[in-house]
């Protein structure tokens, strides 16, 4: 007999154990999609996706957001530059600090690497019941809205 797993004792209250297999599930996703193959690595990507968002960005304050040290991020942008991904130019505003842009192959890449991951998702996703698709579908308004829910620790 094909029994299905028991449902929780009250599925309108929160649940830790949920909560521990969600936080397990989303990080391997998250660390499967983050380890894929591209010509920059985890910093750099990192470092794009924020100047994507934030930018003409310092690099004081690019550092600030990545959460490293101004000389880290510094080495990082130095690579960022040689590849031809970002571009410092001089900050109007204070003459001793610079701005960080993308350039277009930088947004190129970041372009690329948004269709891979989402490819992989997809790919995976091909692999799923129609049951568990219609789930899916369910499920990713409730996710996007927890996420605006989990404060970041500060």
């Amino acid at each position: 007999m094909n029994a299905s797993p028991p449902g929780p004792p009250d599925a309108d209250q929160p649940d830790a154990e949920v909560a521990a297999r969600l936080r397990v599930a989303l990080g391997r996703l998250n660390r499967q999609l983050l380890q894929r193959q591209s010509e920059a690595s985890f910093a750099q990507l990192s470092a794009l996706f924020v100047i994507e968002k934030w930018g003409p960005i310092r690099i004081g304050d690019l550092a600030q957001r990545e959460k490293v040290a101004a000389p880290s991020m510094t080495r990082t942008l130095n690579g960022l530059v040689a590849a031809g991904w970002v571009q410092r130019e001089p900050d109007l505003q204070d003459g001793r600090s610079f701005m960080v842009t993308l350039t277009p192959a930088g947004q190129a890449l970041i372009g690329k690497v948004r269709r891979e991951r989402t490819a992989a998702l997809v790919q995976g996703m091909e692999r799923l019941t129609a049951g568990q698709l219609a789930a899916l579908h369910a499920a990713v308004p409730v996710l996007e809205q927890l996420a605006d829910e989990v404060e970041p620790k500060r």
